[in-house]
């Protein structure tokens, strides 16, 4: 049964006289008389084909069907009094919104949030990672991270970290052991992202020629493509910036290889005819911090010198 919008203010009201079980003490709640909660109540009783309370000459108890209404009404009340309670925030509280990549929230960025929200409690972080390119309209983000070459009409970008690609697999990737050169890694399964970089691009930074690549299974983000090589399915193209966990549990290891540098960067990117607020000026000269300190971003662990000679 769909009830109509009308009715809803009968509900609120029902659901006050149920908590308090006497019209008389919900009416001096919701600021009415009890002749108006009686007449809410009977408007919900003729909706809903029940009677919902038992009146007697001391008052009113709920029946087994108005019991069942006023938890489920009470419920759902409370959550919408929640919801409602998060749409201001509380004083003193400072709402920060942020589109940026999945990937980097999952692999970068989070690690380092616990030391920005403990230095700034006042500042509550709403994070949207969604595919979609994000705009900056009312109720939109306060700032973005975005990888690119760092020009976006309308938009003031701040240059944060570049990147560095290098191949990485699982130890146990059947032929890991015996890869000893970049033209070794060809021979392996590999898997990619959809990034505008890829192994094409790094055989030739690593001055691999006359190769051929496999078909290769290809992952939207870069997170699933490395998780696709902790399980075994092939060797990845790994970003220096969102691989660290994943070398630092060894559930992947480097490869044989230079690491070649991308074409594209990370920056912190706010609109140009909007100044950044209090908390976005907070957060952005904390994670510029974060991009530059090298004590933040260790260097990959790099494989054993091999020769530079190909196997024949």
């Amino acid at each position: 049964m769909n009830l109509r919008p009308t009715l809803l203010p009968a509900l609120g009201v029902f659901a006050a006289a149920a908590r308090h079980q006497n019209f008389a003490h919900a009416a001096e709640e919701l600021h009415l008389t009890p002749s108006a909660v009686s007449h809410h109540v009977r408007k919900l009783e003729a909706l809903l084909g029940a009677r919902l309370f038992l009146r007697h000459a001391r008052g009113v108890a709920l029946t087994p069907e108005g019991r069942q209404l006023a938890d489920a009404a009470s419920a759902a009340l409370a959550d919408v009094a929640a919801v409602a309670s998060n749409l201001q925030p509380a004083a003193g509280i400072s709402v920060l919104r942020l589109s940026t990549l999945h990937s980097l929230v999952h692999c970068w960025l989070l690690p380092r949030l616990p030391a920005f929200c403990a230095a700034h409690p006042h500042v509550r972080l709403e994070v949207d990672t969604s595919p979609a390119l994000a705009r900056f309209e009312d109720g939109g983000p306060d700032l973005a991270i975005r990888y690119g070459a760092g020009h976006w009409p309308g938009l003031t970008a701040h240059h944060l970290m570049d990147e560095d690609l290098f191949p990485v697999a699982a130890p146990t990737l059947p032929g890991v052991a015996a890869a000893r050169t970049p033209y070794d890694i060809a021979a392996l399964p590999l898997v990619a992202d959809m990034g505008l970089q890829g192994w094409r691009d790094w055989f030739h930074g690593a001055d691999v020629r006359g190769v051929s690549l496999p078909p290769m299974h290809t992952f939207c983000d870069s997170t699933d493509a490395m998780r696709a090589a902790v399980h075994g399915i092939g060797a990845v193209l790994a970003r220096s910036r969102i691989v660290q966990p994943y070398l630092q549990r060894h559930e992947l290891v480097r490869l044989p290889g230079p690491a070649v540098k991308a074409r594209f960067a990370y920056h912190i990117v706010h609109p140009t005819h909007r100044a950044p607020g209090p908390a976005a000026a907070l957060f952005m000269d904390w994670i510029k911090r974060q991009a530059q300190d090298p004590q933040a971003t260790p260097d990959a662990p790099r494989p054993p010198a091999r020769s530079k000679h190909p196997r024949r």
